[in-house]
Formats: C-alpha cells, structure tokens, sequence
C-alpha cells in the first residue's frame, strides 16, 4: 500500500520544505555577514537574493497568486534569516508589515499592491521622528494643492526604507483626525534616504533620516491610521523579536564552535580540552537552553496570531486582538532577556582572546541590545499585569512623541 503525502504534509513537514527551500540562501547571507556589519557595507545584493527567491512574497494571498505561509512559519524563517545577518531579517520588518496591512484593506487596494508584492518591489517604513512632535500627531504633512497631495517632512528610524521601492510614512493633514499612511514611490522627486543611523547595533539596516520635501502623492495611496485594536501592532512587534531569537541562535553556534576548536586552557580548569571540559560543556549548554526558551515563546505568539486570524475560530475582532496582542506583549517581556543572557554568557565560555575587535563577538550582543531597545519591556510587563489584575485590554504601540506638558 503506498500512501500520497503531498495533499496532507503536516505543518512541520509544511515548514521543513521552506527552509530546504531557503536555506540556501540564508547560507549565502551569512557568508561574510561579520565583514559587512565591520566595513559598514549595506546588503543591497542579499536582499536581491531574497527578492529573487520568492521570499518577501511569503504572505501574500491565494487569492491574488500567492502561495502564503502561516505566521508560524513566517516567523520560523525570519529567525533562521536573522541567524545568518540580523540587519538583513530586521529591515524586512517594514515590508511584511505592510503585506499584512494591505490585506486589511477594501479589494481595490488589494488588487493594486499585492501584484507590486509578487514583483519583488519592497516596502520601507518611515513612521517616527527625532522629536517635537506630541504623542498621536506627527510633524510630517499632507497637503491637498491644486496639482494633488504633497507630503512633506522629516522622518528618523526608517527602517528598511534605503532598500525599498516604495516607502510608508506616517503623517498627519489639517482638518483630518488621526493620522494617515503616505504611500510614496522611494525614487521620487524630493525623496531622499539617508544612512546616518549612528546606534552601536544593527548598523546596516538603513535605520536612519528620512527627508521628503513637496512629494507628490496619489490620493489613492493615502490610508487612514487605524490605532485600535488591530493586529498590526502585534505582529510589527513580533518581527523584532524573531529578529531577536535569531541573534541567540548565531551566538549560540558561535559559542559552540570557539569551544570545538580552542586548545588553550587555564591551570585553574580541568586541565581538559574546552570541548572535554564539564563546566564548559554546562555553560553552552545553559546559553542554548536560553536561546530555545525565547524560540519556543515567540514560535507560541505567532500560533496566537494565527489563531486570531483563522476562520474556522469564529473569534470576534475584540477577542481576536486579545489573543494576538496578549500573547505578543509577554513574548516581549520574556525573551529579550533570555538572548541578552545567551548574548552576554558567550564571553564565558573562552577567555580574553574574545574581545578581540577582529572577531567582533561583541556584535552579538549589541545587536540584540539594539532590538530590545525597540520597545521599552516594564510598560509591556505593566500592560500585562493590568490586564492579569483589571481584565484591562492591552494597548498595542502606535504611537512615539513628547509627552503632554513636555517643552
């Protein structure tokens, strides 16, 4: 008797064909990822690669061609893409962001951004600025002129927007409440995108200045800010922790191959190989444990997310956005520190030789510092609790700007 797998692959052999599909690629990432990160090179040729393997169409609809992947998955490849460069993983945050927000909007939109998608064009993000603008608003303008609506303004942290076709920002225009997304062609005349992002971590990720002065938009490219209750907060939030677990699977592998190799050792020590060494072994051991913990808790979140999409639950938008933003918020609590543990404890399993600026282990651990810094942990764990304590429903982050009465 033989039996046809093909029409009823599991969800782990379902994702086993993704990675024998993509780890090719992911593998040609990381070969030289440490020399781009210490000659400040910006990986325009590895994303190509990924543009032309498919892989920022990952969640695009059947409906309108695509052939989707689950949030699970998608996750589970970001991490072992952010294993291989975390820049590269973390500037394609912005890009499937807004696949998942363009699948939120009326079919008309879909029709004209998903085959844009399956193209291979980019999507960056150009949200928060430097300051001065008060928490809900934005300094950067729309204005409807004669000619049509022009933007204008000054953008910080645009994430992945150096490498994009087309960039999101966020703006605000008089007479409209709450804020609008500004859709604009990145090659437009009065676009200009800097790489000036002067962070210690992440340094190739195009997070920097995002200038736009007179730019012409299409009225049909301006959307109206949804900030409440939807499930884009949760999943932008989500990227960054898979970012995150990425960065502890590489240190991890690079703590086991310093130990594999190293035949110096300390009279204090067992006098045995590191690899042979049971203190050794036991410290590996403990920073891999870490790295699986913040796997597993982020890998749970996107089943969350799942859930809160699938049909089949009959969820309604409230319980829905419960699900997903719950589950994400205290992802967000718990495993940044685990990877920062594992970050930090790969120094213990060799000796001085690990400060060598040469073999630049510290970008471990300033990259995951970088992430982590994204979205400050104690309001997370404060949400959390309320929701424990109060039954109050968590806030997704939407918003960065001066507090009220700031000056």
């Amino acid at each position: 008797m033989s039996i046809n797998f093909t029409e009823t692959l599991s969800p782990e052999a379902t994702y086993q064909r993704l990675i024998d599909r993509f780890n090719p690629v992911f593998e040609r990432i990381a070969e030289g990822a440490t020399q781009r990160e210490q000659q400040r090179v910006l990986p325009f040729e590895q994303v190509g690669w990924l543009k032309d393997s498919g892989f920022t169409t990952l969640r695009v609809p059947h409906s309108h061609g695509g052939d989707p992947v689950s949030h699970e998955q998608l996750f589970r490849l970001l991490i072992e893409l952010a294993a291989a460069d975390s820049n590269v993983a973390h500037l394609l945050r912005s890009h499937f962001s807004f696949v998942e927000t363009i699948a939120l909007q009326p079919q008309e939109f879909q029709d004209r951004w998903f085959p844009r998608v399956l193209a291979g064009q980019i999507f960056g993000n150009a949200a928060t600025e430097r300051g001065g603008n008060a928490l809900g608003t934005t300094n950067t303008r729309l204005q409807e002129t004669s000619a049509g609506w022009v933007l204008n303004g000054e953008k910080y942290y645009t994430t992945g927007s150096i490498f994009a076709d087309w960039v999101v920002v966020m703006a605000s225009t008089d007479g409209v409440e709450g804020r609008q997304y500004a859709i604009v062609d990145r090659h437009s005349k009065g676009v200009e995108i800097l790489d000036d992002w002067d962070g210690f971590g992440q340094p190739l990720t195009g997070t920097g200045t995002g200038i736009f002065i007179n730019v012409p938009v299409e009225d049909a490219n301006i959307l109206q800010r949804k900030v409440a209750s939807t499930l884009e907060p949760a999943f932008f939030q989500l990227c960054l922790l898979a970012v995150l677990v990425g960065i502890g699977k590489a240190a991890r592998d690079e703590a086991a191959g310093i130990v594999a190799t190293r035949t110096r050792t300390f009279n204090t020590g067992s006098g045995e190989l590191f690899r042979n060494d049971p203190q050794i072994q036991e410290l590996v051991g403990r920073l891999a444990a870490n790295v699986y913990a913040a796997e597993s808790i982020v890998v749970t979140a996107a089943r969350a997310l799942d859930a809160a999409y699938d049909p089949s639950l009959n969820l309604d938008h409230e319980t829905a956005y419960l699900r997903a933003e719950l589950a994400v918020q205290q992802a967000h609590v718990a495993a940044p520190k685990l990877v920062l543990d594992a970050t930090s404890e790969l120094f213990d399993v060799t000796g001085a030789s690990a400060v060598s600026t040469s073999k630049s282990l510290d970008r471990f651990w300033r990259n995951a510092r970088t992430v982590a810094t994204h979205n400050p942990v104690a309001f997370k764990a404060r949400s959390v609790g309320d929701y424990f304590i109060n039954g109050t429903i968590p806030t997704g982050l939407n918003s960065i700007g001066d507090a009220t009465g700031a000056k």
